[in-house]
Formats: structure tokens, C-alpha cells, sequence
């Protein structure tokens, strides 16, 4: 399975912003799908996650109620929709595959990773 997160940039403060992942290779449907984020100078964090029929989700604390993960197992996609963006929202975003449908906030659980998209944040 490939990955390739898309839709990183520079925004302002409170814009909302909606990151893509598409999958090539296996079967999208059965893949559980994770974000994850990495700040500068900090590890890598969980940000949600979905499983693979998109009916189940799960969010860090500090992403609930901005964060929106959802998938269109059609295009073989998973999103990150962000909302009110804030400066220290600024990391390198990656999305992440796991051959199972469960969803997981757990990096170790995952067997496929995509090469990050930045998105940057001014205040």
C-alpha cells in the first residue's frame, strides 16, 4: 500500500484547512486509517483515526471538536478536515494504513505510512 497526504500549506489563524490521503494498492475498504502529526522539536503524535468503513472514529483530546476524519472508500481517500487552525496546529501531517478495519491510536499499530504533508500556521 501506498500513501500520498496531500493539501498542507500556509494558512492564517482560524482558517480551516482539509487534508487528503490516497491509498494505492490493497484494499482500501479493509485498511483501519490514522493521522498523524509531527511539531517541530516534539515526537510524533496520534491525531484521529477511522476504521474501514468510516463509521467509527476516534480523536486526540486536544484535536476533539476542530478535527474532522472521514474517508470516501470509493476514491480510495481518507480526510483531514481542520478548523479553526491555530499556530500550534504548525507540523508535518502524515497519514497511515493498518491491515486490519479497527481503527487504532497506537503508531506502532501501523504497517504503512505516507510521506507528511506541512501545514504552517501564523498567528
Amino acid at each position: 500500500v501506498q500513501l500520498q497526504a496531500s493539501g498542507g500549506g500556509l494558512v492564517q489563524s482560524g482558517d480551516s484547512l482539509t487534508l487528503a490521503c490516497a491509498a494505492s494498492g490493497g484494499t482500501f475498504s479493509s485498511y483501519g486509517m490514522g493521522w498523524f502529526r509531527r511539531t517541530p522539536g516534539l515526537q510524533r503524535e496520534f491525531v484521529a483515526s477511522i476504521n474501514g468503513g468510516g463509521g467509527s472514529t476516534i480523536y486526540a483530546d486536544s484535536v476533539k471538536g476542530r478535527f474532522t476524519i472521514s474517508r470516501d472508500n470509493a476514491k480510495n481517500t481518507v480526510y483531514l478536515r481542520i478548523d479553526n487552525l491555530k499556530p500550534e496546529d504548525t507540523a508535518v501531517y502524515y497519514c497511515a494504513a493498518r491491515r486490519t478495519t479497527y481503527y487504532s491510536q497506537n503508531s506502532y499499530q501501523y504497517d504503512y505510512w505516507g510521506r507528511g504533508t506541512l501545514v504552517t500556521v501564523s498567528s
